[in-house]
């Protein structure tokens, strides 16, 4: 096996999906000659021609209309949005078109494209350049939404998304691209989308995090560890649709659950988790479910994100306040 990085990792999972199928094409700003804005698919036009690997105009929205157009035409688009907070011009697309197709026309056509996204802040980048849409994308029927954590997991869940019949949003945490490698089998695999994992074993609280933001609370754990908490950590993996099995599970075992995201805090994922877990797992609960999260505001220019993002020191605090809460 190799040891490789995140962007590493997808780069294969795209190259190997290329190679084994001659429908999957790929396109986006940038992302044929240049190899997109973070070199993600460098190389992939010089051996697979521009005919399946090319640029495309500035229009999110031609980018994914584009897509579907394809998908229901017998090809697999592996589209790229360049930014995150570029999304926008083409949700309607995603939204009114990608994934309703199925429902709309009873099951005639569907739409098997993929949706690549860097995603999250952490690079002090400009506006519209650090967001985190998991808010926007997980509540739509339809629609799969996907992120990983690890190499290993990118690779997995890449190919498993471009072998999926219906849309799916890749969310690629990009301040997490190149940071640390891990061994990746050199062969294709995949790991089932809706499927959670559980990272780390414990025992005082449950605590879901996905992307970027399980490398943090990985951290966090290690910190509380001294004072002898035990943190149970559950990548969700896909955010929609999301594991309840190991979810509850987890959270049954513990009796405390927290959710960690550097997504806004109102009508977001960790809202979501929560009613679950209430609903389902209520008596088992020896303390309120907490979700530390992102603020309620436009993500900060360079200067300020670390403010807003869940750093490991104040999981820490968050995760002690939860672990002297009696029932």
């Amino acid at each position: 096996m190799a040891i490789i990085t995140l962007l590493e990792a997808i780069n294969q999972a795209l190259d190997q999906s290329m190679e084994k199928d001659n429908s999957v094409v790929l396109f986006g700003e940038d992302a044929g000659f240049e190899g997109g804005v973070f070199r993600v698919t460098a190389g992939l036009q010089k051996k697979y021609g521009e005919e399946r690997v090319f640029d495309t105009p500035i229009a999110e929205s031609a980018i994914i209309g584009s897509a579907i157009g394809m998908a229901m035409n017998g090809l697999k688009p592996v589209a790229e949005i360049q930014f995150d907070g570029f999304l926008f011009p083409g949700y309607t697309d995603l939204v009114t078109h990608a994934a309703r197709m199925r429902n709309r026309s009873r099951g005639q056509f569907t739409v098997p494209m993929v949706v690549r996204v860097p995603h999250g802040g952490g690079i002090r980048a400009l506006e519209h350049h650090s967001e985190a849409i998991e808010t926007l994308l997980g509540s739509i029927p339809g629609l799969k939404v996907v992120t990983p954590s690890t190499p290993y997991d990118a690779k997995g869940l890449l190919i498993a998304a471009i072998n999926d019949p219906d849309p799916v949003v890749f969310l690629e945490p990009k301040r997490i691209y190149r940071a640390g490698k891990q061994e990746v089998p050199a062969e294709m695999y995949e790991i089932p989308l809706g499927k959670a994992k559980v990272v780390k074993q414990g025992t005082d609280i449950t605590v879901v995090a996905w992307g970027a933001i399980v490398r943090e609370v990985e951290k966090a754990a290690k910190l509380v560890e001294a004072e002898g908490i035990s943190v149970e950590i559950v990548d969700l993996r896909t955010i929609a649709p999301y594991d309840e099995e190991t979810v509850l599970a987890s959270v049954k075992k513990t009796g405390r659950f927290m959710v960690v995201t550097e997504a806004v805090k109102s009508y977001g994922p960790a809202a979501e988790l929560i009613a679950m877990v209430n609903e389902k797992a209520f008596y088992s609960l020896e303390a309120a479910p907490v979700r530390f999260t992102g603020f309620d505001i436009t993500v900060p220019l360079a200067r300020g994100e670390h403010y807003h993002f869940p750093q490991p020191e104040r999981i820490a605090f968050e995760l002690k306040k939860l672990a002297k809460v009696r029932p």
